[in-house]
C-alpha cells in the first residue's frame, strides 16, 4: 500500500505522460519552453487570477512574494505555528521575524483570534511593523479568509495565502491560489497537484506585481536576460516538469479532486464516532493534500501508528512539533500566545494513506486496523 500513490497515477496517464515528456525531448527546448507558458495559463484559469508564474519550488514561491513587497528586517509576519517549515523560514532568511500564531483544532488552520492578539502585542512592544499575514491552506482546507481579510484590512497588511497543500480546495465558490494579495503553491510530488521533482508557481492579479515576479525569479532580467534591472534569483520551473504538469492538472480537473473527496468521504463514514476526523466547514471544499485524524492522546497516536505499520499501513504525522519548538526559532518572542491547541495536536494527529487511486479494499483495510486498535469495530 503507497501512502499517496504515485506509481499507480503514471501507470494510469503513462500514454498522455510519455507524449507529453516525448515531446519535450524532441523539441529540445528545456528551459522556458511553450509547455511552461501553456501551464501558467491553465493554472491562471483554474485558479480564477490574472496572472501565475512559475517558479523552481513552493519556497521560492513564497521568497518571491516577499521579494516583491520588500519584506525585510523591522517588519513582522504573523505565519500559523502548525505548518511545514517553509512558511515562516522565508520569513527570516529575508531578514524579517516571523510572529507565530495558534490554530483551531476543528480545521488546524491560523486562529484568528490568536492572529489578532499576536498583531496588537507586535504593535504595543512598537519594535517591528506587522507587515505580512501568511495564510496556509492546511491539509488543502482554505483558512478563514472572511476573518483573516478582515484584519488584514483593519491593521494595514498584506496576505500572502501559501496554498502548497491548498490546490484544489475552495471557499464560498472561489479557489485556493485566489485569496491572497499574492498566493502560492508547490508541485512537490506529494501535493495535491505535483510534477517528478520540485516546482512552484505565484498568483496575483497584481499586473505590476506579476511583472516584478517575472524578473525576479530570472536574475531580476529586464528587457532581455542580459539586461539585468534588480537582484533576483534563479527560480525556473523546467519544460519537462510543465509538461508533467499539463497532464497531471487535466486528470486533477477531470477526475482527481472527485475521487479523493469520494474517499475522504469513505473515511469519515468508518471513522466517525472511533477517532476524531476532519470536519469541513460548510460552503468550503477540501483538496486533500493529506487525510489527518486526532486520536486521544499521544499513547494511543503511537499505538495505532505502529498497528498500522505492522500491517503493512503507512502513515506519516504531520507536524511533530509547532514552529515554536523549532530549534532555529528557540528564543523567539512568542507575544504571550501558550499555542495549547498546536502542542495538543502534535501530540495527536496522524496522516492516513490518501490518493485518488487508492483502492477500496485497501481503504477499508486501513479503517478496520484503527477501530480495531482503538477498541471499536468498523
Amino acid at each position: 500500500m503507497q501512502f499517496r500513490d504515485l506509481k499507480k497515477q503514471y501507470q494510469v496517464l503513462k500514454p498522455r505522460m510519455d507524449e507529453a515528456i516525448r515531446q519535450v525531448l524532441e523539441a529540445s527546448n528545456y528551459i522556458s519552453g511553450k509547455q511552461v507558458t501553456e501551464l501558467e495559463n491553465s493554472l491562471a484559469e483554474c485558479v480564477g487570477v490574472k496572472h501565475c508564474i512559475s517558479c523552481a519550488n513552493g519556497t521560492d514561491a513564497l521568497t518571491l512574494a516577499l521579494m516583491v513587497w520588500g519584506i525585510g528586517e523591522g517588519d513582522a509576519v504573523f505565519v500559523p505555528d502548525f505548518t511545514f517549515f517553509a512558511s515562516a523560514e522565508t520569513v527570516a532568511y529575508e531578514g524579517a521575524t516571523p510572529v507565530f500564531t495558534d490554530i483551531l483544532e476543528d480545521t488546524f488552520n491560523m486562529n484568528p483570534d490568536s492572529l489578532e492578539r499576536a498583531v496588537q502585542a507586535v504593535q504595543a512592544e512598537g519594535k517591528l511593523i506587522p507587515k505580512v499575514i501568511v495564510t496556509v491552506d492546511l491539509f488543502g482546507l482554505p483558512a478563514d479568509y472572511d476573518r483573516i481579510r478582515a484584519i488584514a484590512d483593519k491593521y494595514g497588511m498584506y496576505i500572502l495565502e501559501d496554498a502548497a497543500q491548498g490546490f484544489g480546495g475552495t471557499y464560498h465558490g472561489k479557489r485556493a491560489g485566489s485569496f491572497g494579495d499574492i498566493s502560492t503553491t508547490s508541485f512537490f510530488p506529494a501535493k495535491p497537484l505535483g510534477c517528478y521533482g520540485d516546482g512552484g508557481a505565484v498568483f496575483t492579479d497584481n499586473d505590476e506585481w506579476a511583472e516584478i515576479l517575472r524578473s525576479y525569479r530570472i536574475h531580476g532580467k529586464g528587457s532581455d536576460k542580459y539586461d539585468n534591472v534588480r537582484i533576483g534569483m534563479n527560480s525556473r520551473l523546467d519544460t519537462i516538469q510543465a509538461a508533467i504538469l499539463q497532464v497531471k492538472l487535466d486528470a486533477f480537473q477531470e477526475y482527481e479532486l472527485a475521487d479523493v473527496d469520494v474517499i475522504a468521504a469513505k473515511y469519515a463514514e468508518g471513522l466517525r464516532g472511533h477517532v476524531q476526523i476532519p470536519e469541513i466547514p460548510n460552503g468550503l471544499g477540501s483538496g486533500w493534500a493529506q487525510y489527518s485524524i486526532l486520536l486521544k492522546d499521544e499513547a494511543e497516536r503511537d499505538a495505532v501508528q505502529s498497528y498500522l505499520k505492522e500491517n503493512g499501513v503507512p502513515t506519516m504525522i504531520y507536524y511533530p512539533r509547532g514552529m515554536h519548538q523549532q530549534t532555529a526559532f528557540a528564543g523567539c518572542n512568542l507575544y504571550g500566545e501558550t499555542f495549547a491547541v498546536t502542542e495538543d495536536i502534535c501530540r495527536r494527529i496522524l496522516a492516513l494513506p490518501l490518493s485518488p487511486y487508492l483502492t477500496e479494499e485497501d481503504q477499508q483495510k486501513v479503517i478496520r486496523l484503527i477501530c480495531e486498535k482503538t477498541g471499536a469495530n468498523a
